[in-house]
């Protein structure tokens, strides 16, 4: 038997939830598993913006049309609204067997000492508070039937701190550290704890970074290839559909053109 059809038998009829999936990693990574398994899968998609969602639910549906997808605005930073939002799922999707805790941003490039409150507060909130708050809101229906996966995304940022990303940087340590405790503790469980951390990606991710500002934004990936959304969201497919035995734990992954955090490689024009 073919790797893709292993990989499709393993994911079938699984419940995923994907937090930000209305762009970037989030819509690729609903897209790939509808891929990998011919639309048999079950997708819980969770974004602020749900007109997006929509437009989203309505192309899944019309290449889809055995997926059964279920939208609901969720803003993770809003942390009294995550419990209800679980318990109150439709029926068919309430015993969810993959959680992606793709949410978080980058806000501003400053120095410390120059930072707003309001983005520290913001990334804060978004990348660790709200990611720790849906973990244990999911939790208990893993546990309850002993088994199932957690996808955190990490990044560079967590491993290698930079200049002006110090609440950045600070929040996805924070990723890191939570997943390898989580992974410890789930130990005596078929609870699987992945923690993918990505370089440069182009995505939305920057043009929310520099607040709008579309060329500062731009300037990040120029004279290079950066990572694509769906170079991820391959990634966090792969991994969840490994045989239950296997974690691909820990997973860094670069463009070619870089080697650190700051260690990146522009070609001269």
């Amino acid at each position: 038997m073919s790797q893709g059809r292993k990989a499709a038998e393993r994911l079938s009829g699984k419940i995923v939830l994907i937090t930000g999936a209305s762009s970037g990693i989030g819509e690729a990574t609903a897209i790939d598993y509808l891929e990998a398994t011919n639309g048999d899968i079950k997708l819980i998609l969770t974004a602020r913006r749900f007109e997006v969602l929509k437009t989203l639910k309505g192309k899944i549906a019309k290449d889809y049309p055995k997926a059964s997808v279920h939208i609901e605005t969720l803003d993770v930073t809003r942390t009294e609204t995550i419990e209800p939002f679980i318990a109150n799922l439709p029926e068919e999707f309430k015993s969810i067997d993959i959680l992606i805790n793709n949410a978080g941003k980058a806000l501003g490039s400053d120095a410390v000492g120059s930072i707003d409150t309001e983005d520290i507060r913001g990334m804060m909130d978004t990348n660790v508070i709200g990611l720790i708050a849906m973990t244990q809101a999911v939790l208990p229906i893993m546990k309850a039937k002993n088994s199932g996966d957690i996808v955190n995304l990490g990044s560079i940022a967590g491993l290698d701190a930079y200049p002006t990303g110090s609440i950045y940087c600070a929040s996805k340590f924070a990723v890191r550290g939570f997943t390898h405790s989580l992974r410890k503790e789930l130990i005596n469980t078929k609870i699987r704890v992945f923690l993918i951390a990505p370089g440069l990606v182009e995505t939305e991710f920057s043009v929310v970074r520099y607040k709008g500002d579309k060329n500062a934004a731009d300037s990040v990936y120029n004279n290079l290839e950066p990572l694509s959304a769906e170079d991820i969201s391959d990634l966090i497919v792969y991994s969840t559909s490994r045989r239950q035995n296997t974690v691909v734990a820990d997973t860094l992954i670069f463009p070619t053109c870089q080697a650190s955090a700051s260690h990146i490689y522009r070609e001269t024009i």
